[in-house]
């Protein structure tokens, strides 16, 4: 995948079928727009290319509001997974938030994506306070030269699948819920950084820290059965979101896993956690000692239902 990042200016020769949103998640509805783009790309020969902003609108201020299910790394990771061949990651400037829409389609759509296709789904919106939609992008179509598909709202419970949802969803600490919704079990990435060592020198179980970054929206504080891929490979965890409230001092939030069959050093390797079910809300216990048991208890319950999960299969 050819990954366009931070620029004003590009151009892309290929001929292409273009869509255009926020991305955030890759989730079901995302998907069904992505098989769209590739049967057109069989049947005409184009290039497939996902046309988004380096950010979302706004700053990350208390979590819950401006925060995403994936960041700007594990969006691009996500599309390059899914196959597509151009992804446009547009600097989000005062000029890009007042150009018109009609100036949108003419000027990127079709003058630097060269766009022959463009898909989208009912309620998208682009251009200054997002006036563009989709009965605009049929309305130029003839005169810009490209087929505009419009693409109805893939659906879960009479409900439209959206990132919000999925973030509602996670809110409640239902991971299960967000993955029928995303297609994919709801994961977090990040770089294992040294914590308090409590876990591996006190509590006997050592854990692999990671620290989330600010823009992303986490689950419910609590603890969950989790997935961890490493180098490649799948080991079972548990995994505490949170700010471990037992420990003295004040904590950052961070994802602390004990994963199953490792016991080595994983300082600065790359991690990624799987969410797959919900054992407990975070909670202060008396001591390290009750903080010790539960986290024995813990242990057992993600091991059997991974276990459970493991014969369902």
């Amino acid at each position: 995948m050819e990954y366009l990042k931070g620029r004003k200016k590009f151009h892309i020769e290929e001929p292409t079928v273009v869509t255009i949103g926020k991305f955030d998640g890759r989730h079901r509805g995302h998907q069904k727009l992505l098989k769209e783009m590739e049967r057109l790309k069989e049947e005409k020969g184009l290039k497939t290319a996902v046309f988004t902003f380096s950010r979302a609108p706004g700053n990350v201020v208390d979590k819950g509001k401006h925060t995403v299910i994936t960041t700007n790394e594990e969006r691009r990771r996500n599309l390059e997974e899914a196959g597509v061949d151009y992804l446009i990651e547009y600097p989000f400037t005062e000029q890009a938030a007042h150009m018109s829409p009609e100036d949108f389609v003419r000027r990127v759509l079709v003058g630097e994506m060269n766009a022959r296709a463009v898909v989208v789904g009912t309620d998208c919106g682009f251009g200054y306070r997002r006036a563009g939609n989709a009965e605009l992008l049929e309305k130029m179509a003839g005169e810009c030269g490209y087929e505009a598909v419009i693409i109805e709202k893939a659906q879960e419970d009479h409900r439209d699948i959206s990132s919000t949802y999925i973030r509602e969803e996670l809110d409640k600490g239902n991971v299960k819920k967000a993955a029928e919704l995303l297609g994919y079990p709801y994961s977090i990435h990040g770089t294992v950084v040294h914590g308090n060592h409590i876990g591996g020198t006190i509590l006997g179980f050592p854990t692999a820290n990671i620290i989330p970054p600010q823009e992303k929206h986490l689950p419910l504080f609590g603890v969950y059965v989790t997935q961890v891929k490493l180098d490649g490979k799948i080991y079972g965890g548990v995994t505490n979101v949170g700010k471990k409230p037992t420990v003295k001092g004040d904590s950052p939030v961070g994802v602390e896993t004990f994963i199953f069959g490792i016991d080595k050093d994983l300082y600065g390797r790359q991690i990624e956690v799987r969410f797959l079910d919900f054992i407990r809300p975070e909670q202060k216990f008396s001591g390290l000692e009750e903080l010790r048991k539960q986290i024995e208890r813990d242990k057992e319950t993600s091991l059997s239902r991974l276990k459970e999960m493991e014969e369902k299969a």
